[in-house]
This record gives C-alpha cells, sequence and structure tokens, in this order.
C-alpha cells in the first residue's frame, strides 16, 4: 500500500505585531511623566542617544538648561540599584555598586523633619553673626528639593544689599552642613564636597570630576588618559563617585505635586485662527551620537563589542525616529481638534460642538484607535485653561429642530451655569432645569438633567433648598 505526499506553496497576506510595532504603539499612549521615565531609562542603557537641542530649549534661561544637563548627567552616572552599565572599551559589563549599608539614625529621623528645618539647626549651631546666619537663612530657603543652590552669589548679594564675601562665607559655612553635599551649585561641586569630607580628593579624583560628561558616556580610554591610572584604578574611582549621593536634599523629599502639563499649546492669532505647538518640555528629542559611535566602533575588539555597538545605534535610531513621528502624530490631532471646537477656544464651554473619535479619524484619516491613544493623557493649554484631549470629545444631544447641534459636555456647562444662578429661596428643580434648556432649543429629559448633574457632584434640589447660606458654584 503506497501512500501519496503533495508540497504546496500558497501566498497569502498576515499582520505581524513586530515588538518595535508594539513599543511605538505604546510610546503613543504615554503621558510625558511616562514617557520621561522610559527615555531616562533609555538614555541609561544606550550611551549612543542624547537629547537633542531644538527651538523648545532656546525658550529656557541658561539655568534651566544647566539644570537639564545636570539632570541628565545624574541620569547615566548614577543608575538604579542593580543596574549594569556596559564598557565602552570591552565586551564585558560592570556592576554598578549599590550600598548595602544600614541607613543611619540620622537618614531614619530626616522624614520627621524639612530640610530646610534640618539646616536651620545647623546654622544657629554653626555662628553667632547675625548677617551670616540671615544670610545663610536666605540660601537655605533657596535651595532646590534636591539641594541644590541655582541663584549666583552676586544675585544674592545684591538681593540681601551685602558683600559677594558674605554670600560666599555663608554658603561656604552651609556646605560644611549635613547631609554632606548640600548647597552646591553643580553636581561636580556636590561630589567634590563629598570626596573631601572622606579625604578622597586627590590629584587624579579631580581629573575625574573635571570630565564627569566621560564618566556619563563611559568613554574609559580617555579618562585613564587624563587621571593617569589604569583601568582596574579607574573602576575603582567611578566606583567610589557612584556609592555617593547626586541629590542629598533628597532625604528629606517631599510628596510630589500631581499637576496638568500642556503638551499642547494654543493661542489666539490674527483673524480669528489659532497658533498650535507643541509643548518642547514634555516632547523631547532624542538624537544619535554619530561621534561616540565612531569612537566605540573604533574601540571594539572583538564580536561582542561589534554586536553591542550594532544594536545601540539600531535601537537609538529607531527611538528618534518613533519619537519624531509621535509627536507629529500629536500636533495633527490637536490642529483637527481645535478646528472642530475653535467656537470654545473664542468663547468657552458653553460653546462645545459634538466630536466623536470617529469623526476626528475620518477628518485626518486615521484609525479611531490612534485618535484613542494620542488623546489619552494628553492636555491642551490654553488662555481659557488647561484641558485633558478627552475633555473635547461628547456626544451629541438632539436640538428641538432635530438637529445633533448640542454637546453634552456644553449641556453639562449650562446645567452648572444655572444652577450657579440660583438666588436663596429660588432654586431649579430638574424638571425647571429641562424646560429652560428646551426653550433654548436642547431636546433634553428631565432624567438626563438629573444623570448630568449627579456626574456634576451638584446636589438634589431638595437639598440646595435647606442650604440658608451658600457661595456660588463656579462655572468652569
Amino acid at each position: 500500500m503506497s501512500s501519496t505526499q503533495r508540497l504546496e506553496l500558497r501566498q497569502g497576506h498576515a499582520l505581524i505585531m513586530t515588538p518595535q510595532l508594539l513599543q511605538s504603539i505604546k510610546l503613543l499612549q504615554l503621558s510625558h511623566l511616562e514617557l520621561a521615565a522610559f527615555i531616562d531609562a533609555e538614555l541609561e542603557r544606550n550611551p549612543l542617544l542624547q537629547q537633542a537641542e531644538d527651538a523648545a530649549d532656546s525658550l529656557l534661561d541658561s539655568r534651566m538648561r544647566a539644570t537639564e544637563q545636570s539632570e541628565r548627567m545624574i541620569r547615566r552616572i548614577f543608575p538604579p540599584a542593580g543596574a549594569r552599565f556596559p564598557n565602552s572599551n570591552s565586551g564585558q559589563a560592570g556592576a554598578s555598586v549599590a550600598s548595602d549599608a544600614v541607613p543611619s539614625l540620622d537618614a531614619t529621623l530626616a522624614g520627621q523633619v524639612s530640610l530646610t528645618e534640618h539646616l536651620e539647626a545647623q546654622l544657629g549651631l554653626a555662628t553667632t553673626d547675625r548677617v551670616l546666619i540671615e544670610t545663610g537663612r536666605y540660601l537655605i530657603h533657596s535651595l532646590s528639593e534636591a539641594g541644590y543652590l541655582a541663584e549666583e552669589t552676586d544675585e544674592t548679594a545684591a538681593t540681601l544689599g551685602v558683600d559677594t564675601d558674605t554670600v560666599t562665607r555663608a554658603l561656604r559655612l552651609i556646605q560644611g552642613f549635613d547631609p554632606p553635599g548640600i548647597g552646591a551649585r553643580n553636581l561636580r561641586e556636590c561630589l567634590t564636597i563629598q570626596l573631601r569630607e572622606r579625604d578622597r580628593l586627590d590629584a587624579p579624583m579631580e581629573a575625574l570630576l573635571a570630565r564627569l560628561d566621560l564618566v556619563a558616556r563611559r568613554d574609559h580610554a580617555n579618562l585613564r588618559r587624563l587621571c593617569g591610572v589604569t583601568e582596574d584604578a579607574l573602576a575603582a574611582m567611578i566606583a567610589e563617585i557612584r556609592s555617593l549621593e547626586p541629590k542629598p536634599g533628597l532625604a528629606f523629599g517631599t510628596a510630589p505635586v500631581d499637576t496638568l502639563v500642556p503638551d499642547i499649546f494654543v493661542r489666539p492669532a490674527p483673524a480669528g485662527s489659532f497658533e498650535i505647538e507643541l509643548n518642547g518640555t514634555t516632547m523631547p528629542r532624542l538624537l544619535v551620537d554619530r561621534a561616540h559611535h565612531a569612537e566605540l566602533v573604533r574601540s571594539a575588539r572583538g564580536k561582542a563589542d561589534q554586536l553591542f555597538v550594532s544594536d545601540c545605534v539600531r535601537s537609538a535610531s529607531w527611538l528618534a525616529r518613533t519619537l519624531d513621528q509621535r509627536a507629529t502624530t500629536i500636533l495633527k490631532v490637536a490642529h483637527e481638534i481645535v478646528r472642530q471646537q475653535g467656537a470654545f477656544f473664542r468663547e468657552g464651554a458653553a460653546h462645545l460642538r459634538p466630536m466623536t473619535l470617529r469623526s476626528v479619524a475620518t477628518a485626518i484619516r486615521m484609525h479611531e484607535s490612534t485618535i484613542s491613544r494620542v488623546t489619552a493623557n494628553k492636555a491642551i493649554g490654553s488662555p481659557r485653561g488647561t484641558f485633558p484631549m478627552k475633555y473635547f470629545f461628547s456626544s451629541a444631544l438632539n436640538g428641538a429642530d432635530g438637529s445633533d447641534g448640542h454637546s453634552s459636555a456644553a449641556v453639562r456647562h449650562r446645567i452648572r451655569a444655572l444652577i450657579a444662578a440660583e438666588t436663596v429661596g429660588v432654586v431649579l428643580s430638574d424638571e425647571a432645569i429641562a424646560r429652560r434648556l428646551q426653550a433654548s432649543g436642547v431636546a433634553i429629559a428631565r432624567r438626563t438633567v438629573a444623570k448630568y448633574r449627579k456626574a456634576l457632584r451638584i446636589p438634589a434640589a431638595a437639598q440646595r433648598q435647606r442650604v440658608s447660606r451658600r457661595s456660588p458654584m463656579p462655572v468652569q
């Protein structure tokens, strides 16, 4: 008995979600805080990535740019506990140093007092000079949450009406306080103070501190040459630096402030139009460091090194393109939102139009799911305030003539306005509100008014009536 086997070739189409495609979809819906955390991790992992200095950066003053550069350097030099760093001059990865020491009593009690209180207590014990005390107190209150001083010495002197020598003496006094490194004006000074206290500030270490940019880029070849030490000695020096605290003030941490930050700015323009632009601080741009890439290629000694460099440049190029595409997509969606909701930006919430994900997707020829991801966790800032992008999407309520002319969001605003205009003794029931809205052309039932009122967290008429004195409700 024989059997016959037959080989057939068939063509077909299949959608394959590659890891990079999944990642780009995920990036599209991240908030600016989540995106910043993701980019921080990539900057630490990939030595070929660097943040671009674009037009948005030029709007920031030099002090803010210096702070941002310091933050990027801190993230690269001081990794999260357990992170590993590739050595740019070998195929091996060097483990980061994580302190296993038991926290001191001071660190344990730090959460019970603020950084300001902690420093002022030491100031009172350090000197009896009233001028130094007042100058020191001003400097202490000028420190950032991380413990850094951004204000220049001559600027402080002019503000307080004292000479710069007095300010310098007061600052040196504070820099000797606990925690070590407090009152520094930059990362290098912060680390220098801590190393001086440990009696480890020798010539090679000073040379290393002078080129923290090379430490951040893991350029060990140039660092060995500048410091005049062996590879093992350099590794020990870098390990010691990483055992220091780059943000000493955070031992007295404060609760984070949750604020709505615009991803898009909308401003009035001539002839009733609008200027729409990205917020550069929430839309970071990344570039591939080609010069460092060339250095790594030259120093690659084996196949493992070459594969590492190749993976880094490929990953960096993809991420840079993806972030540019993300920004372009967000801006395109924002333009359509402003086009459809122009009356809102001119006249207020009462003029919101019905708008759905589908209507925006159709207008700009994108999929509804893309619009949903773009508008998630994003906000638009305008002279009327900052609003989540989702705020502008609402279903339609029929007008008296049967048209879909009223946004449910605008109707909720009108309900709030009617209730806010109530006077003592004259309280509108849900039925009365429904009649007033119907008279203005909105086809709405009493039960819908009740549903919207509850969503606005406004008490029923009977409860409002029992309040003899109440403040008018704000109209948003």
